[in-house]
């Protein structure tokens, strides 16, 4: 009998490791805390999937109320798209012919909306989506700050704008703008400060647009650290926020009204000297670029570094409880790439398995 099988009877226990846990209590009350903040505003939310990138979760977060989901690959847009899900946006750009093509066959079956930045590239989906004939969604990403990709404020996104106009295969929607470069300033003060420039940009591109008889219907910006400041800043119709549904340890240190759902699982296979323990969790199933996981609910153990296929525990008192065989759970410090080490979620409710999901998401980044 398969472990999916006899799930009823399964403790955490019985689960090889390493493993990824999902704390169902925690990931719903997560979901239902951000439903209830966008009740309060006139922004929606449009959850990034690149964190989970699992339909059940996404339709969990459109089940509480989010209006659809954001992608930030095609590949991911797809996965979303054949578990039914219909209003999509990719928050990236879509080019080159193969990728183009593949789009054009998910705008065929869902209410895709992509993002775009370049006049060559607008006119290259224009032309394909007219020879599949469909009118192609499109926002235009407006660089904020972040220094990535996104049009000039302003008249260089006026200018865009206006040529896109023009291009019949593509309805405009609206503009786009990620704040990432302030999601994780602290305090608060000061991270409220440097997203409101941000959003003035974005809204002051906006009014340029409609002050030339351009309509702008779509708004769209916001991670998990600014959900609570772009959601409220007039003129933002919607938030992309994604790590919040999962969280991990270092986004806890910037919105604590969430908890962390999302833990790995892994075992101790050695304990070579009374100060040194070692567990069967290395950079394949834990990243680091965060910072160094720790351990959930253990004093005096810290992880101290990651190889392939091991974590190195140093024990700060001899007498720690830490024993060959022992299990111990990691907290992430980065969810979205943790995540994607990953074939499968075990979902937990106390101590108990109560769910194995697919990860089909995982590595879809072309």
């Amino acid at each position: 009998m398969s472990l999916v099988e006899r799930l009823e009877s399964v403790d955490k226990s019985g689960i090889d490791t390493p493993a990824l846990l999902i704390d169902l209590d925690a990931m719903e009350g997560n979901i239902a805390k951000m439903a209830k903040y966008f009740r309060s505003v006139k922004a929606k939310l449009r959850p990034h999937a690149k964190t989970h990138k699992t339909p059940i979760i996404a339709h969990k977060q459109i089940e509480a109320g989010a209006r659809g989901i954001t992608c930030a690959k095609l590949g991911e847009a797809e996965v979303m798209a054949t578990a039914g899900i219909r209003d999509i946006l990719i928050a990236n750009q879509v080019v080159g012919r193969q990728k183009i093509e593949r789009l054009m066959r998910l705008a065929k079956h869902s209410d895709v909306i992509v993002a775009l930045d370049d006049l060559g590239n607008a006119r290259d989906l224009s032309s394909a989506a007219l020879r599949v004939g469909i009118k192609l969604n499109v926002l235009i990403e407006v660089d904020v700050g972040m220094a990535r990709c996104g049009v000039e404020p302003g008249k260089p996104t006026l200018n865009l704008a206006t040529d896109v106009l023009r291009l019949p295969g593509l309805r405009f929607r609206g503009l786009m703008g990620y704040e990432g470069h302030t999601v994780f300033m602290e305090p608060f003060e000061k991270r409220r400060e440097e997203c409101t420039k941000a959003m003035k940009l974005l809204i002051g591109t906006m009014d340029t647009l409609e002050d030339t008889g351009i309509g702008v219907e779509i708004v769209s910006a916001g991670g998990t650290g600014t959900y609570n400041i772009s959601g409220e800043y007039p003129g933002v119709t919607e938030i992309q926020a994604g790590s919040y549904v999962l969280l991990d340890s270092k986004y806890k240190t910037i919105v604590p009204e969430f908890d962390c759902a999302l833990t790995v699982l892994a075992t101790v296979i050695s304990k070579p000297t009374p100060d040194r323990a070692i567990v069967d969790m290395g950079m394949k199933a834990i990243t680091s670029e965060f910072g160094i996981p720790q351990p959930k609910g253990v004093d005096g153990a810290e992880l101290t570094r990651l190889s392939e296929e091991h974590g190195k525990l140093q024990l700060k008192n001899p007498s720690t409880p830490i024993n060959v065989g022992d299990r111990l759970e990691f907290v992430p410090t980065h969810c979205c790439t943790t995540i994607n080490l990953h074939d499968k979620f075990y979902g937990v409710r106390g101590d108990r398995l109560e769910t194995i999901w697919d990860i089909p998401g995982r590595g879809r980044f072309q």
